[in-house]
């Protein structure tokens, strides 16, 4: 019967844009049996994607909203779903997804056993062509590696994109921290991911990440900078977080580096170019790639421009300034979603999990649901 039940919840995780798909080996089920327990899972399984207070969760579940209530904060506090607190009146909650989702929520509290599993569901879970249709996240260049002569978005800016919002909050990288505990790794900044607005506010109340200023944001990421790590927001013009990310720890980057074309697949509007007349053959780009798309031959550096990801770490320390990002061309410009909620359904449908009949559908399930739960 409990195995019955997380059976469920694989098959409605995998209905939400993101996605959970399945593998021969169960591993899976075993990554929701370590972090839901039957009831968790139980509950999950009546939250959507739309906000809803608990009375419309009790209705759907058929138990006491004073149970309800409880039990949805808690699930909340360990980030197995997601929370939205209001002023004087209840909290709203909706369903999580697995990656970006309830795996990063584990910060701080993860154990062996957990990260074996994730690193052992990496290869399914980060499967090729869908990340090619549509990506949750997106790389942007670091501040210094964009030449004055590029026409660059205000959403391709790290700088710009951070003075947008209000609060700021810093949290350990889920995927050093792992990796660590795992006896692999590498020994890059743990403390380097941000989150802003309401995700910062989630990760500080629940005591996941910790405030800090504006200033200490672009301090931060000067940091991340120098040490190397590529900067990755959600997929959006307005992202939430920003990921700084190795290709030693980061699922994602390790994903990208195993396919010979990672420029193909990866949402990012530049890449590299090498004037190799210039090239004075130091290598020292060579380490700062993760993606393997320079090497050195005859005491100069090599370009594979179709493995660049346009994260502009190799041109920050050029001696030379043999190296510059220049903008991709028009037909492999990405487009960027608005916002989150754009970018769900965007991968949502390229999942085929979300079109617009099951849209409306869950919308008036929703609404008939809310006007039928007793206030």
């Amino acid at each position: 019967m409990a195995t019955d039940i997380y059976e469920k919840l694989a098959k409605h995780l995998d209905n939400l844009p993101a996605g959970f798909p399945r593998t021969e080996s169960g591993v899976e089920i075993r990554i929701l049996q370590r972090l839901f327990t039957p009831e968790d899972a139980e509950l999950a399984l009546h939250l959507t994607l739309i906000p809803e207070e608990p009375r419309v969760v009790a209705r759907r579940a058929k138990i006491p909203i004073n149970e309800v209530a409880r039990r949805l904060e808690e699930m909340e506090k360990k980030g197995l779903i997601i929370g939205i607190p209001r002023k004087d009146k209840p909290s709203l909650y909706m369903a999580q997804q697995a990656v970006v989702g309830f795996w990063e929520a584990q910060v701080n509290k993860l154990d062996p056993d957990v990260v074996h599993d994730v690193e052992d569901y990496l290869d399914t879970l980060m499967e090729q062509s869908f990340w090619r249709g549509a990506p949750q996240m997106r790389t942007i260049p670091v501040n210094k590696s964009i030449n004055i002569q590029n026409v660059v978005m205000p959403y391709e800016r790290v700088e710009e994109l951070v003075r947008g919002h209000k609060t700021f909050a810093v949290s350990n990288c889920i995927c050093r921290q792992g990796s660590r505990l795992i006896g692999k790794g590498c020994d890059r900044p743990g403390e380097s991911c941000l989150q802003f607005d309401m995700a910062a506010d989630s990760v500080i109340r629940k005591g996941k990440g910790r405030a800090i200023s504006l200033e200490e944001t672009l301090t931060i990421l000067q940091q991340a900078e120098e040490a190397g790590l590529v900067l990755q927001p959600a997929n959006a013009k307005n992202p939430l977080f920003i990921c700084t990310c190795c290709g030693c720890c980061c699922g994602v980057l390790r994903s990208l580096k195993r396919y010979p074309e990672p420029a193909n697949l990866v949402a990012s509007s530049f890449w590299v170019s090498l004037n190799t007349d210039t090239c004075n053959g130091c290598g020292l780009c060579i380490k700062r790639c993760h993606m393997e798309a320079l090497q050195l031959n005859d005491k100069k550096a090599v370009l594979n421009v179709n493995r660049c990801i346009g994260c502009g770490l190799c041109v920050t320390t050029c001696p030379t300034h043999s190296l510059s990002l220049i903008r991709r061309p028009k037909a492999k410009q990405p487009y960027v979603p608005k916002n989150i909620i754009e970018t769900n359904i965007r991968v949502g449908k390229a999942r085929g999990k979300l079109g617009m009949s099951k849209l409306i559908g869950m919308q008036v399930r929703s609404k008939l649901d809310r006007l039928l739960a007793p206030k």
